[in-house]
């Protein structure tokens, strides 16, 4: 069929496909619970990829937005009687807020200063979330309430699998159309070269901005998302660490590959699964891995693995 050699829709087909059979193999529940985790976090590695693959801007502390929408249906419940399917609008409208004031003076930054910027943002919104014990819990976070809809409740792991798989698919299919259109096509300008996109009349700060907002959407919603469907929400969530895992996903996957976003999720959070068996050195053995990686597929594994796949398709 035609359709199939647009790169887009072929890439939809490929992760579909993969979301509607992986089921077919799950020998029990928990695995439906790993697949979820993975669909969430590629959804926030999309986001940010945005942000860094496309844009080329470096963020920190993009975990401060992922714990926003998870602390957003979290509190709207619990303090506000918001139901969580419309405090999560809320939350993500809230993090694109202050993605527009915060990011007006930080991404008049350039490099490691811009890092550093980012980095304290997301410190400071893991602090007040922290501090606020009266409205967040503190340390200890809070627990969120069950997702409704007309009568029906969210629960179950195989359940928040189909939701969470949906909502990938979803975002996937708006990062790829997104890359296609005059704003995408200025991400890619400002990317390579930040004088070039200036001469050729672009508005490199207003263009900054949308993808900083774009990339603080994409963080809440998955934080959202993840809160409801693990029914507790702590400032881990919004933290440092949190911020570099969203990171190495996007760097492991591929920067500007919104597949490759989805790879590294994968990637990252299946793999503490499979190393489990070497119990105390399960971390060294993953950074070990990471390493390895970076060093011999420096533009990720998807890009890599496509060029390779690339040159073995040539006379």
């Amino acid at each position: 069929m035609a359709w199939l050699s647009d790169r887009r829709a072929a890439t939809l087909l490929v992760f579909a496909v993969i979301i509607a059979a992986l089921p077919l193999v799950f020998p029990s529940g928990y695995y439906y619970r790993v697949a979820a985790l993975v669909f969430v976090s590629g959804f926030a590695a999309i986001g940010l990829n945005v942000l860094m693959g496309q844009a080329g801007q470096v963020s920190l502390g993009h975990a401060g937005f992922f714990g926003i929408g998870g602390y957003a249906v979290a509190i709207g419940p619990a303090h506000l009687g918001i139901a969580p399917w419309a405090a999560t609008p809320i939350g993500a409208v809230l993090s694109a807020a202050l993605a527009y004031v915060v990011g007006r003076p930080i991404l008049r930054l350039k490099g490691h200063y811009l890092a550093i910027a980012t980095l304290g943002f997301g410190m400071l919104v893991a602090l007040v979330i922290t501090t606020e014990s009266r409205w967040t819990g503190g340390p200890d976070g809070m627990p969120v309430a069950k997702l409704v809809l007309f009568g029906w409740r969210a629960t179950g792991a195989s359940t928040w699998y189909w939701i969470s798989g949906a909502v990938l698919l979803i975002g996937a299919w708006i990062a790829l159309n997104l890359a296609e259109t005059p704003t995408g096509r200025a991400f890619r300008a400002l990317h390579d070269s930040e004088v070039a996109a200036r001469v050729a009349g672009i508005d490199v700060a207003r263009v900054k901005l949308q993808a900083f907002v774009v990339a603080a959407v994409y963080a809440s919603l998955a934080g959202s998302l993840l809160a409801m469907m693990n029914g507790f929400i702590n400032p881990d969530q919004a933290g440092f660490l949190h911020s570099v895992e969203l990171v190495t996903m996007v760097v492991l996957g591929g920067l500007g590959s919104v597949a490759g976003a989805i790879v590294g999720a994968a990637v990252l959070v299946t793999l503490p699964q499979l190393l489990t068996v070497f119990q105390e050195y399960e971390n060294v053995m993953l950074g070990l891995i990471i390493i390895v990686s970076m060093i011999f597929m420096r533009d990720g594994v998807v890009p890599t693995a496509a060029r390779l796949l690339a040159r073995r398709g040539q006379p």
